[in-house]
């Protein structure tokens, strides 16, 4: 610490959590570019709504989403910038993502892509512009990087425990010091780091009954479900959601009524779901999922 404090343990944990990642481009730490993260984020979207037009979002995930969705409420000229050509792509299969686009569009978003941010420019000291690989430009006077996150593994190395994309820990949350835990968005776990809050509580709840010697707590991994919180569109994704080899669909699909369900099983067993609209299936099918 910075006053030279120190404290013995038996048992540490470590829940450092993670950092929104940066687009590594020129341009990236003009006034007016900022991460959705956390309050001052928000702060900074709140104000810049008030003063200025052109909005552009860096990333079609879920918290991309909702920070245009919010941003266009109050009344920015919103676009979407997406590297791939499916939104959430993450959490919902290419019918899905291509019905969320059209939803978001008919409510007055912009949506762009496929498009490579390239370069940020600016003038009169704040970002003007945003150009692309193909050459193409936009104006923005705030730019939301909504790209991702990175665990936050800076203690962890510098003290010489093993990380790979993450703290990598076993199914007891323990480090390759056994005396050393670590728990939430700064972990790997079997490949997998988690930047949703339920698999946290999980691993939480194995951690807590390791250290108080109640040891029959295991952390296998979490089946994760997504919500999306946009005003008017109901969504709900889970588990295997894409399915593949061994796996079939049950499809009931009406675009133009802007309906859509899809449910994965794999020998006879529910592995995933697709809801669009959302309805209140959405909870029984996680439970279904989870119960497999």
């Amino acid at each position: 610490a910075e006053d030279g404090a120190s404290a013995e343990y038996d048992r540490l944990i470590l829940a450092t959590g993670s950092n929104p990642f940066m687009l590594p481009v020129p341009g990236n730490d003009l006034p007016g570019v900022i991460s959705f993260r956390d309050i001052h984020d928000v702060d900074a979207m709140v104000d810049a709504s008030a003063k200025y037009r052109h909005a552009v979002i860096i990333g079609g995930g879920l918290l991309g989403l909702e920070a245009a969705n919010g941003l266009k409420l109050r009344g920015m000229d919103v676009t979407v910038v997406h590297v791939l050509d499916n939104l959430m792509e993450r959490q919902l299969d290419p019918t899905g993502s291509k019905m969320l686009q059209k939803s978001l569009e008919d409510k007055g978003l912009n949506f762009l892509m496929g498009k490579q941010t390239e370069q940020l420019t600016g003038k009169g000291g704040r970002v003007a512009t945003v150009r692309f690989k193909d050459g193409s430009e936009i104006p923005a006077d705030l730019v939301v990087m909504a790209v991702g996150i990175r665990p936050n593994t800076t203690l962890a190395e510098s003290a010489g425990i093993h990380c790979n994309r993450g703290i990598v820990v076993n199914d007891t949350m323990q480090t390759y010091d056994p005396r050393i835990y670590a728990i939430g968005e700064c972990v790997s776990h079997r490949g997998v780091a988690y930047g949703l809050v339920a698999p946290l509580f999980e691993m939480a709840k194995v951690c807590a009954n390791h250290l108080a010697e109640y040891g029959i707590g295991r952390y296998t991994g979490s089946v994760t479900s997504t919500k999306l919180k946009v005003t008017g569109i109901e969504l709900f994704s889970a588990g295997d959601y894409l399915g593949g080899e061994g796996t079939e669909d049950l499809l009931l699909s009406d675009p133009k009524g802007g309906l859509y369900k899809k449910l994965v099983l794999k020998d006879n067993k529910l592995v995933g779901a697709v809801l669009y609209v959302e309805s209140e299936d959405g909870n029984l099918y996680l439970k279904l999922i989870r119960e497999s």
